[in-house]
C-alpha cells in the first residue's frame, strides 16, 4: 500500500480538508438541564469535538469487503498523525435536537491532518463561550485561519446552528476546513446543509455525506476557469486564482472600504508593513477575519511573516502579551481591557472606524509616501462600492441562481479594481528600488534610496526597510520576479523612467524634476514619482533621434479614461486605466452521486473525464491557456482513477500547453507508480516516454540551491586588491563596468602599491556621496531653467570665478557648459559640447604671478570664452576635453552610451581629485580620461557610407558589468490598440544574450523594457514570433521554449529534438500557418500550432557544420563560418553553385537575411588598425550580383540580424563590444 500512501501525498488537495462538529457533550447538555431548571442565569458550557470527518471517504479496500460495504472511513492515506480520542457519539435527536448514545464511551481512531489543532478549534468555533439560554438565536457564520509554523495557512468556516431541549437553547458548531480561502464558496455550502437540518436533526450521517460530497470537488488551477457545482439549492463557484503567487480571492475585497475612511486604511497598510502590533476589534466575530484578510490581500505582493489569528477567544487573550509583531482580532468586549494591559498596540475598531493606540486615542504612525497616498485616495474615490446603486434600474429577480450569478460577477469585477488600486499604492511605495540593487552581489543600498525620499517620507521608509516583510520583498527583486508588481511596475513607466532606465548615470535631479521640486502647488509635484497612473506634467518630449527612428506613432490605448484636470494655471489630461478584469471560464461537475460507495464515486470520476474531454475538444486552438486548465484538471481525475498512463498523457499535454501549472511532485509520483505492463505500453507514445525520461533525468540532477541572500552595502574595512575592488564599486552602485573601474583602480593607486586603502575608500566614497547631495540642493531660477532641456542634470558647478563674460559660476551638464551668473541670476550659454572646436589651458598675467584660465572655442562663436579658473583649471580642463571627446564619438557612431561613459568619466576624476588633494591629484585623474586618450592615440574615423546608413545604437548589456554577446535579435510588429492587461501595444526588440538571457526593448522609443527574461541556462540560438501573444525560442539545451509576450513569462517548452535547435522557418498561405524547426543532427520538425504536437518529422545530412542561407526568386544564396564569399544556387539544380560573390577583407560569414532585393550579410574582419577583430556588415544587390555596401560600426563581429518591418536592420555583435546598431535601409 505504499504506492497508494505515496501517490496521495502528492495530490494537490481538494476543497474538503475536514468537517468538524463542535458542540456540548451528553452529560454536559443533562448537567445544564438541571441547572437550567433551578436557575435563571445564563450557562457558559466547554465545547468539545464531537465529530471528525475527513477524506477519503470511501476506497476500493472498502467496497471489496464482504456483507455491506462501508460506506466512509476515517482513514486518511495523506499527511496525518493518528489520535486516540475518547469520544461521547452524539446522535441528536428530535427536530434540530440533540441526543446522545447514554454516555458510553468509544475510542476509535480518528485521522486529523497535522494542520489542524483540535485542542484550540472548540474555543475557536465558540469564541464567545457555548452558551445554553432561554431565546433561541439566529445562526451565526464565522470565519477561521490556522497558521503553521512554517507559515502554511487552513482556513475555515463556521456555523452555528442551534438546538433545542427542555425549555433550553444551545448551538452545535459545524467547521469546514480548507487548505484554500473559499471564504464564501464554503459559507454557501454550510448554508445548503442548513436547509436539510431544518427539517431534520443533526445526524452524524448527515454530516458525514455533506463532508464526502465537498471531498469530491476538485480545486480549479490557477488562471481564469472556475469550477461550479450544485450542492441544492445553491450553485457554488469556486474561483481559480490568478496566478501562483496569489491565493484565490473569494470575499468581499471592499468590506474595509464601507468601514474605513482612506486615511484609516492607510494607517493599518502602514501599521503592517511596520510590522507593528495590530490588533482588531468587532462585536460580529465575522468581521475580524474577513476585513484582516482584506488587509492582506491589500499589500500583496507583500507578505505578512509573524503570528496572524485574527479571532482570539476569551481563553486566548493572553496571546497579546506576545513581545514580537502580531496580528490578531478580539471582540469589542475586550477593547478596554486589551488597551490597558499592553503598550505599543495599534487597536482598530472595525464597528466604529477608528484607529487608535494602547497609550493614547490617536496612532502615532508616520504617514503613507504623500503621493502614494493622494494617488490611492483618488483612485478610491472613483470605486463604486455599493451594489444596490448598479442594479436599481433592474427588476426583481425570480431566480435565486441568477441573482447571486449577478452579485457575483459584480463582485469579481469590484475586487478586481481594488486589488489594481492597491497594487498601485504599493508600487508607487516602492517603485524606485529597483535602482538601488546590485543584482550580481545581491546588494540593496538603503542609505542611497533614503537620500532620494522626501524629506517628509522619510519615517516611513526608514522603519519599513528594517522588516521581514520587506527582506522578503528585496529577495523578489534580486531574483527579478516577474510578478503582479513587476509588471505594474514596468507597464506603468512615465516616459521619463524609460529614458533613465537606458542610461547609467550617476543620480542628479533633471530639470523637470527640478522644477517639481521647488513648486509651491502640492499638486504639480504629485507626478514626481509615480508612472503613468498620474499626469504627466510636461513630460520630456525631446527624445531627438530616439523618436526618428521608433518604429510605432503614439496610439491613445483604448483601455484608458482621459479628462482634463486643472493644476494651476495649467489643464493636463490625465489618464486612470480602466483595466477589465480577465474573461473567466466555467466548468460545471456532474450531480454527485447519491450513494457514497466505492463505485459511483469511480463513475462520478469516469463523467468528469468525459466532460473534460469534450471541453478539451471544443476549445479553439488559440486559447491555450484554457486548454491548459482543462488538461490540468483530466489529469488529475485520471489519476484519481488510478488510470496512470491517462493522468501522464494529459500531464504531458498540459506541459507543452503551460509549464506554469505543471504539478512536478505528482508527475514524479506517477512515473514512480507505474507497473510493468503499463511499461511496456509506454514504449508505444513516443511523447510519453520523453515525458518520463525527463523526470527520471531531473530526479537524478542535484539541486542546486538559489542564493537568497540580501546584503546591505558596507564600507570595506581591509585593503582591496584589484578584484575585490571591482566588487565593492559595483556594491556602492557608483559604477558598474568593469573597464571603468580597472581605470578607477589605476587612478586611485598612482605611485603606490596595488591595492586601495580602505581609508582611501571611505574618503572616495563619501566625496562621491556628497558631491551627490549637493547636486540635489542645486536650484536654479525657473529664468535660467527655461534655456536647458527638461532631461537636463547639472553635474558640476565651479565656484565663483571671473570670465571674459562676467563673473559667475561654470555649471555643467550633459548636453553643454554655461554661466551661471552672479548678483541676479542669469544664462550665459559657453558652448555645447559638440560645437567645441578647441579646449586649452594659458597664462593670464597678474603682477609677477601667472593665472591659469581655460579658454574655449566654439564653432559658432567668434570670441574664446576664457575663465580664470585658478587651482581648478587642470581639473575643467580633464572634464570638458574628455565630455567632448565622448560627445563626438557620439555622434560619430550614433551611440548615445558614448557620451554616458565620458560623463561617468569626468565625474570619477572629479571624485579622485577631491580625494587624493595631492600633486600627483591631476595626473590620477588623467587615467580616467579615456576617450580623449582613444581620440588622439587611436582615431576612428567612421566611414561616410556607414554614417549615412547608421542611425542609432543601443546597448543591451546596460545593466551588466561587461558586455555579453547578442546571439540572436528579434523584431516584432506591434499591435493597433492595447491595454494594460496585455501590456502595451508597441513593437519590441528581442535580444538574446549569453546564459539563457533575453532583454527586451520597446521599439517606439528604444527604452528597455524587460532586463531580464530568464529562458534555461544555455546559449540561445534562434528566435521566431508567432502571433501577437507568442516567441519561440530555440536553445542549445535541444529545448524550444515558448515566452507568452504578455507576462513576459516561459510556460510552454517543446522538447522533441534531441540536440541543440538551431533555427526556425515559418510558412504562410492564405489556407496555413505551420512552423519549422531544426536542430543540429538535422531533424527538421513540422509542428502542429494549435496543439504544439508534431506533424512531421523528418532527417537531413549536413556535410557543413554552419550554412546560412537566404531565399530570393528561385535561388538560393549560402555562405559557412569559414568562408569570404556568398554562393548564389538555382533551386532546381543545387549540384553547385552558379556564382560566388567575394567578400573583400572577410574572414567568416557569421549570418545572413534578405530585405526587399537586398542581402545584408554579417562577417568578421580586421579591424582598420589590423590589430584585433571588428565587425562588417555587406550589402549584396540580388539583381546585379554586387557589393552595394559595407558597413562598419561594430568593434566585434557580427553575430545576428534582423529586419524590422522592411525599413530598418539590427545588428547585434559579439562580446568585445556587445552593441546593437539600428540601420535604414533604403
Amino acid at each position: 500500500k505504499e504506492g497508494p500512501v505515496l501517490m496521495a501525498d502528492h495530490l494537490p488537495s481538494g476543497l474538503l480538508e475536514a468537517c468538524v462538529v463542535v458542540g456540548a457533550s451528553g452529560d454536559k447538555l443533562k448537567d445544564s438541564l438541571q441547572q437550567g431548571n433551578s436557575t435563571t442565569d445564563l450557562l457558559i458550557l466547554d465545547p468539545e469535538v464531537l465529530q471528525v470527518h475527513v477524506p477519503p471517504f470511501v476506497t476500493k479496500e472498502n467496497a471489496d469487503e464482504s456483507g455491506v460495504p462501508r460506506t466512509f472511513s476515517r482513514v486518511q492515506c495523506r499527511r496525518s498523525f493518528i489520535k486516540k480520542k475518547e469520544r461521547l457519539v452524539v446522535a441528536p435527536s428530535g427536530p434540530g435536537g440533540a441526543g446522545s448514545s447514554e454516555g458510553a464511551t468509544v475510542t476509535e481512531d480518528v485521522s486529523v491532518p497535522k494542520d489542524i489543532d483540535l485542542m484550540a478549534l472548540p474555543q475557536l468555533c465558540f469564541p464567545g463561550g457555548l452558551q445554553v439560554t432561554n431565546e433561541p438565536k439566529e445562526e451565526r457564520f464565522h470565519f477561521l485561519v490556522f497558521t503553521d509554523v512554517f507559515g502554511n495557512q487552513t482556513h475555515g468556516v463556521v456555523v452555528h446552528v442551534k438546538c433545542f431541549r427542555s425549555d433550553l437553547y444551545t448551538a452545535f458548531a459545524i467547521c469546514v476546513i480548507s487548505k484554500h480561502p473559499y471564504y464564501n464558496a464554503l459559507k454557501d455550502c454550510l448554508s445548503c446543509l442548513l436547509v436539510q437540518l431544518r427539517t431534520c436533526r443533526l445526524s452524524e450521517e448527515r454530516v458525514k455525506e455533506f463532508a464526502a460530497k465537498l471531498s469530491l470537488v476538485p480545486i480549479p488551477p490557477p488562471g481564469q476557469l472556475h469550477v461550479v457545482f450544485n450542492l441544492r439549492p445553491l450553485m457554488i463557484v469556486l474561483p481559480s486564482r490568478e496566478d501562483k503567487e496569489h491565493p484565490a480571492v473569494d470575499l468581499d475585497l471592499h468590506l474595509p472600504f464601507l468601514c474605513f475612511r482612506s486615511k484609516q486604511i492607510l494607517q493599518i497598510i502602514t501599521g503592517i508593513l511596520m510590522e507593528q502590533r495590530v490588533v482588531f476589534f468587532s462585536a460580529d466575530w465575522a468581521r475580524l477575519t474577513l476585513v484582516a484578510e482584506c488587509f492582506m490581500f491589500y499589500i500583496h505582493p507583500l507578505h505578512w511573516q509573524h503570528p496572524y489569528v485574527p479571532i482570539l477567544s476569551a481563553q486566548m487573550l493572553d496571546f497579546i502579551m506576545a513581545p514580537t509583531a502580531f496580528l490578531m482580532g478580539c471582540h469589542l468586549n475586550h477593547f478596554e481591557e486589551v488597551a490597558a494591559e499592553t503598550d505599543d498596540l495599534i487597536l482598530i475598531n472595525i464597528d466604529d472606524g477608528t484607529v487608535s493606540s494602547s497609550c493614547s486615542e490617536t496612532v502615532d504612525l508616520p504617514d503613507v509616501p504623500f503621493v502614494s497616498a493622494e494617488c490611492f485616495t483618488k483612485r478610491r474615490k472613483g470605486l463604486q462600492l455599493q451594489y444596490d446603486l448598479e442594479v436599481c434600474h433592474q427588476g426583481a429577480g425570480t431566480d435565486v441562481n441568477e441573482m447571486r450569478m449577478l452579485r457575483r460577477q459584480w463582485q469579481q469585477n469590484l475586487n478586481w479594481e481594488i486589488q489594481k488600486v492597491t497594487l498601485e499604492l504599493i508600487v508607487n511605495m516602492f517603485r524606485d528600488v529597483s535602482g538601488h540593487l546590485n543584482y550580481e552581489h545581491r546588494v540593496f543600498n538603503s542609505e542611497e534610496f533614503l537620500k532620494t525620499r522626501e524629506l517628509a517620507d522619510l519615517p516611513f521608509y526608514r522603519k519599513v526597510l528594517e522588516t521581514h516583510i520587506f527582506h522578503s520583498f528585496l529577495k523578489d527583486r534580486l531574483n527579478r520576479k516577474m510578478d503582479a508588481f513587476t509588471r505594474m511596475e514596468v507597464n506603468t513607466r512615465s516616459e521619463t523612467q524609460k529614458m533613465k532606465a537606458m542610461t547609467d548615470n550617476p543620480r542628479r535631479p533633471t530639470m523637470q524634476e527640478m522644477a517639481r521640486k521647488y513648486s509651491s502647488n502640492p499638486e504639480i509635484r504629485l507626478n514626481k514619482r509615480l508612472g503613468m497612473s498620474l499626469p504627466n506634467l510636461g513630460e520630456e518630449r525631446h527624445l531627438n533621434l530616439l523618436r526618428q527612428t521608433s518604429l510605432k506613432k503614439t496610439i491613445i490605448p483604448e483601455s484608458g479614461e482621459y479628462t482634463l484636470r486643472k493644476y494651476g494655471s495649467k489643464r493636463v489630461l490625465w489618464l486612470s486605466f480602466k483595466i477589465p478584469p480577465k474573461p473567466v471560464k466555467i466548468f460545471k461537475l456532474t450531480e454527485f452521486p447519491p450513494p457514497m460507495v466505492h463505485h459511483h464515486v469511480q463513475n462520478y470520476y469516469g463523467e468528469l473525464i468525459i466532460l473534460l474531454g469534450k471541453a478539451i475538444s471544443c476549445v479553439p486552438p488559440e486559447d491555450s491557456t484554457l486548454l491548459a486548465r482543462y488538461f490540468y484538471l483530466r489529469g488529475f481525475m485520471n489519476t484519481l482513477c488510478s488510470k496512470r498512463l491517462d493522468a501522464l498523457s494529459d500531464f504531458q499535454n498540459l506541459y507543452k500547453t503551460d509549464i506554469e501549472i505543471f504539478p512536478t511532485d505528482l508527475v514524479k509520483a506517477l512515473v514512480d507508480s507505474l507497473q510493468k505492463d503499463e511499461f511496456s505500453q509506454v514504449d508505444r507514445w513516443p511523447e510519453l516516454k520523453r515525458l518520463i525520461f525527463k523526470v527520471k533525468t531531473d530526479n537524478e540532477m542535484v539541486l542546486v540551491q538559489a542564493d537568497d541572500h540580501v546584503k546591505k552595502f558596507q564600507l570595506p574595512k581591509t585593503h582591496m586588491l584589484q578584484e575585490d575592488f571591482v566588487k565593492r564599486i559595483q556594491e556602492s552602485g557608483i559604477v558598474k563596468d568593469v573597464a571603468t573601474i580597472h581605470r578607477l583602480f589605476e587612478a586611485l593607486t598612482v605611485g603606490q602599491q596595488k591595492q586601495i586603502d580602505p581609508e582611501v575608500f571611505r574618503v572616495f566614497y563619501t566625496f562621491w556621496k556628497e558631491t551627490e547631495v549637493e547636486a540635489q540642493d542645486v536650484h536654479l531660477p525657473a529664468e535660467v531653467m527655461e534655456h536647458l532641456d527638461n532631461n537636463e542634470c547639472v553635474y558640476k558647478l565651479s565656484c565663483s570665478v571671473k570670465t571674459n563674460q562676467g563673473v559667475g559660476k561654470i555649471a555643467m551638464t550633459q548636453k553643454r557648459l554655461f554661466l551661471l551668473t552672479d548678483g541676479r541670476p542669469g544664462f550665459i550659454e559657453i558652448t555645447k559640447f559638440r560645437d567645441i572646436k578647441e579646449v586649452k589651458i594659458s597664462f593670464a598675467p597678474f603682477l609677477l604671478l601667472r593665472i591659469p584660465s581655460l579658454k574655449i572655442k566654439c564653432s559658432l562663436r567668434k570670441e574664446v570664452f576664457e575663465a580664470n579658473l585658478k587651482s581648478a583649471c587642470d581639473l575643467w580642463n580633464l572634464m570638458v576635453r574628455e565630455m567632448w571627446a565622448g560627445r563626438t564619438m557620439a555622434d560619430d557612431h550614433k551611440d548615445p552610451q558614448y557620451m554616458q561613459q565620458a560623463l561617468t568619466n569626468v565625474l570619477l576624476m572629479d571624485a579622485v581629485v577631491g580625494c587624493l588633494q595631492t600633486q600627483k591629484a591631476i595626473f590620477a585623474a588623467s587615467k580616467l580620461a579615456y576617450f580623449d586618450r582613444v581620440k588622439h592615440e587611436v582615431p576612428v574615423m567612421v566611414p561616410k557610407t556607414t554614417l549615412e546608413t547608421l542611425k542609432h545604437k543601443i546597448n543591451p548589456s546596460l545593466d551588466l558589468p561587461a558586455p555579453q554577446t547578442v546571439h540572436v535579435l528579434l523584431y516584432t510588429p506591434g499591435q493597433l490598440s492595447y491595454s494594460e492587461a496585455d501590456g502595451d501595444g508597441n513593437p519590441k526588440l528581442w535580444c538574446a544574450l549569453s546564459g539563457g538571457r533575453v532583454v527586451v526593448f520597446d521599439a517606439a522609443s528604444w527604452s528597455m523594457q524587460q532586463n531580464c527574461v530568464q529562458v534555461g541556462s544555455s546559449q540561445l540560438n534562434c528566435m521566431l514570433g508567432l502571433d501577437q501573444d507568442q516567441v519561440w525560442i530555440g536553445s542549445q539545451d535541444s529545448i524550444i521554449y515558448i515566452i507568452d509576450t504578455r507576462s513576459m513569462s516561459c510556460n510552454k517548452q517543446l522538447t522533441e529534438h534531441r540536440h541543440e535547435v538551431m533555427d526556425f522557418a515559418l510558412e504562410e498561405s492564405d489556407k496555413m500557418r505551420q512552423t519549422y524547426s531544426c536542430s543540429a543532427d538535422g531533424t527538421v520538425i513540422l509542428w502542429d500550432l494549435s496543439t504544439l504536437k508534431v506533424k512531421k518529422q523528418f532527417q537531413l545530412t549536413f556535410i557543413t557544420l554552419c550554412i546560412f542561407a537566404a531565399f530570393q526568386q528561385g535561388q538560393l544564396w549560402t555562405s559557412c563560418s569559414d568562408s569570404d564569399e556568398l554562393c548564389l544556387w538555382h533551386c532546381k539544380d543545387l549540384t553547385k553553385p552558379f556564382l560566388r560573390v567575394r567578400l573583400q577583407n572577410c574572414t567568416g560569414v557569421n549570418c545572413m537575411i534578405k530585405v526587399k532585393n537586398q542581402i545584408w550579410v554579417g562577417c568578421s574582419g580586421p579591424s582598420p588598425d589590423q590589430c584585433r577583430m571588428s565587425g562588417k556588415i555587406y550589402i549584396v544587390d540580388t539583381e546585379s550580383h554586387s557589393v552595394e555596401k559595407e558597413l562598419m560600426a561594430h568593434t566585434d563581429s557580427v553575430q545576428a540580424l534582423c529586419s524590422a518591418e522592411g525599413r530598418y536592420v539590427l545588428s547585434g555583435s559579439a562580446c568585445q563590444d556587445g552593441k546593437i546598431a539600428i540601420w535604414k535601409v533604403e
